[in-house]
């Protein structure tokens, strides 16, 4: 007997719509099963009882903003129906009024994002050199984290070349703590105070506002290639890391070294990672400009989905932990300079807890849109170093909140509340919610019993006695922050030849965009000096002569195989397969191939010539997909089980082989396969007897994310 099609992600509300508008009164309906709000709470840090909907409309009847109820509000007050409106209509005004206000600023960088509510478990394995409550043995904290692109607008595409942030904000019991990083461990700049240069010039031509959301571009390149501090950087988005298959195949990392300290009162240099557990896994230039035609919200829609369907994504963090040292440096690699990493075969990435996004946000504006991270947010047992950027960071993430979020009181918005008691003696301001008793809001004091207090060093926040070198004032860097080209040169020495393939086609398309032509070639010098042999290929591509290397190495680097995506297999959690069938296919086969799909944690569609159901009766099987609105780039593996000859489904396979996914085929399908000029002998390409023979190949191919064979 067949069986019951899995649900699909993507429903629009918690309620079953009707065809005629409803005319019975109700209470607002609750968010879906897959939403969460902010935990309930004062702006004190005071824990509320009450529904989840507390902070959401109350009440069956339409209402002004001050609860008096509306029986109208399509028709403006008129003097007669064909006369002016009138200035009386407060209605009018106060709706009118409200909409002209629901903008705010949207962030420079960073301004598309997307995001979702977690818990974070602490593994114990930090204790020996932080004594963070948060990451003790078993300890469950609170997350919201929000993942970003960096350049583009809010109305940008989401599978754009670009950096993508990975911000983190643990609720703890002793003050919130925010992780801010990057999916690059490297970054352009070593000193904050060039951060407004390299965003001004990434961004958009200032004169025509284009290229949206793109590094394509000549003022981009006009700058990375007189700035080459940015070399690294600008190589990790050249490569796969630059277009992410989904935020949930994602690496992030704290790109600045922070410092650690234990109960002891010692304490450790380190550095930040979040592993996924999925694998890192990056789409196909082709899949991307399909994406940003097709879905320009596939990131945001993946995540959510994920999420909707139970395939929770998972991130372990890590860290790598060094001697706090006087000079802070590791194997010769400056810990203070933003544009160095350190390969894990030098310090191992130690894992202390594991991240779970279990929850979508209920509303995007009120959490994904007013979410205020900073990473002067620390805890006892976390600080910040001398790093130039991270020093320019902990001003800039703080004014920046004011600007945009309309004063500082920002920390009392619901998703930025702490979840560990306030008492700071900061008053008023714009969008104060706090109604905060006493008269002494000053220290020392008598009059409110000499409250607030001091607490001990054990408990409080302490900064880390670091001893200051005695130095002359000057604006200059260590001569340890020159060197520019090593680690892009230990980044592409370590990646697979097809992933250097792709660097090198990331690179002439990117400078093929460029106008200048001086820009081209100095950007042409540049790449020399990370390896000449990308050089060649990418000056050929140009139509450009390769230059010659300007900077000599006594060596060829080590190559770190934890800096490349190809290699290793992965768990297959909320990955999606497309299976084409028709009226004519055995749907028995189809409906198992369905069953097998979602009891292994995968999402099935069906990808059919029409909507609705294929067959009739009890043996029917839903629709997911029509030839219509289907696209390659959705799915990861593709099943084919009708003869059809629809010519959209030739180009679906053309696509999925091209872009080097698993594709199978079963009883009619494999002449489709044979029409659309799949070769079955090419790799990654499986012909069986029935669905449950596909099955266990299909997936061993996925595990791998691609099959790769097919480009080398």
């Amino acid at each position: 007997m067949p069986k019951k099609n899995p649900p699909i992600p993507g429903t629009p509300g918690s309620g079953t719509p009707t065809l005629a508008e409803p005319t019975e009164p109700t209470e607002p309906l609750p968010p879906k099963p897959d939403q969460r709000a902010p935990a309930l709470g004062t702006a004190t840090g005071q824990p509320v009882d009450g529904p989840d909907t507390a902070r959401g409309q109350q009440g069956e009847h339409l209402t002004t903003a001050q609860g008096a109820r509306l029986y109208d509000t399509d028709h403006s007050l008129k003097a007669g129906t064909r006369g002016p409106t009138l200035l009386q209509d407060h209605h009018l005004r106060e709706k009118i009024t409200h909409f002209d206000h629901e903008r705010i600023p949207e962030r420079v960088v960073h301004a598309r994002g997307a995001a979702a509510h977690g818990v974070f478990r602490g593994y114990g394995s930090a204790e020996p050199i932080s004594k963070a409550a948060f990451l003790g043995k078993d300890v469950e904290t609170p997350v919201f984290v929000r993942f970003s692109t960096v350049l583009g607008s809010r109305g940008s595409a989401d599978a754009v070349r670009d950096t993508r942030g990975f911000a983190t904000k643990f609720y703890t019991g002793e003050g919130t703590f925010d992780l801010v990083g990057n999916n690059i461990p490297v970054f352009f700049i070593q000193d904050g105070i060039k951060f407004p240069d390299v965003v001004h010039a990434a961004k958009p031509h200032p004169d025509r506002e284009i290229p949206q959301a793109q590094s394509a571009h000549d003022t981009f390149w006009d700058f990375v290639s007189l700035h080459t501090e940015a070399t690294a950087h600008t190589l990790w988005n050249m490569s796969d890391r630059g277009i992410p298959r989904s935020y949930r195949m994602m690496e992030g990392f704290g790109v600045n070294t922070f410092r650690m300290v234990n109960a002891a009162g010692e304490s450790s240099l380190v550095k930040f990672h979040w592993k996924p557990k999925l694998g890192v896994h990056s789409l196909v230039w082709e899949e991307a400009q399909i994406v940003n035609g097709m879905d320009p919200d596939y990131h945001r829609r993946d995540l959510a989905d994920a999420i909707e369907s139970g395939a929770y994504p998972e991130w372990e963090l890590g860290i790598q932990a060094f001697p706090d040292t006087p000079d802070q440096t590791f194997e010769g690699i400056d810990l203070l300079d933003p544009t160095k990493m350190v390969p894990e075969e030098l310090a191992p990435v130690q894992p202390i807890g594991l991240m779970t996004l279990d929850a979508n946000p209920t509303n995007f504006f009120a959490e994904t849109e007013q979410v205020a991270f900073h990473p002067g947010h620390l805890v006892p047992g976390i600080d910040v170093t001398d790093d130039p950027l991270l020093q320019a960071r902990l001003f800039s993430y703080l004014d920046t909140q004011i600007s945009r979020l309309g004063g500082p009181n920002f920390g009392q918005i619901p998703i930025n509340r702490p979840h560990a008691e306030v008492n700071d003696m900061l008053r008023d301001g714009m969008h104060q919610t706090g109604v905060h008793p006493g008269v002494a809001p000053y220290r020392p004091n008598s009059l409110d019993a000499g409250c607030p207090f001091l607490a001990g060093p054990d408990t409080a926040f302490v900064e880390v006695p670091v001893p200051m070198p005695e130095s002359t004032k000057l604006r200059a860097a260590p001569a340890s922050f020159d060197d520019h080209f090593s680690q892009a040169r230990l980044f592409y020495a370590s990646l697979s030849p097809v992933e250097q393939a792709h660097v090198a086609e990331a690179y002439t398309f990117e400078l093929g965009k460029c106008y200048e032509q001086v820009i081209k070639e100095r950007a042409l010098e540049v790449v020399a000096n990370i390896d000449p042999g990308l050089c060649e290929q990418v000056a050929a591509g140009l139509g450009l002569p390769a230059p010659a290397p300007t900077v000599a190495y006594d060596a060829a680097p080590t190559p770190s195989p934890a800096l490349s995506q190809v290699g290793a297999e992965w768990p297959l959690d909320g990955r999606i397969i497309g299976i084409v069938a028709d009226d004519d296919s055995d749907l028995s086969e189809v409906a198992d191939a369905v069953e097998m799909i979602g009891k292994n944690g995968m999402v099935p569609l069906v990808i059919g010539p029409h909507g609705g159901e294929l067959g009739s009766g009890k043996g029917a099987v839903p629709v997911s997909r029509t030839f219509l609105t289907m696209r390659s780039v959705e799915f990861d593996a593709i099943l084919v089980a009708a003869p059809a000859s629809d010519p959209r489904v030739h180009v679906l396979l053309a696509e999925a082989f091209r872009h080097c996914k698993a594709i199978g085929g079963w009883a009619a399908g494999r002449g489709l396969l044979e029409a659309a000029g799949i070769p079955a002998e090419a790799p990654g390409i499986l012909i069986a007897d029935d669905a449950s023979a596909l099955f266990d190949g299909i997936t061993a191919l996925m595990k791998s994310h691609r099959v790769w064979e097919r480009q080398v």
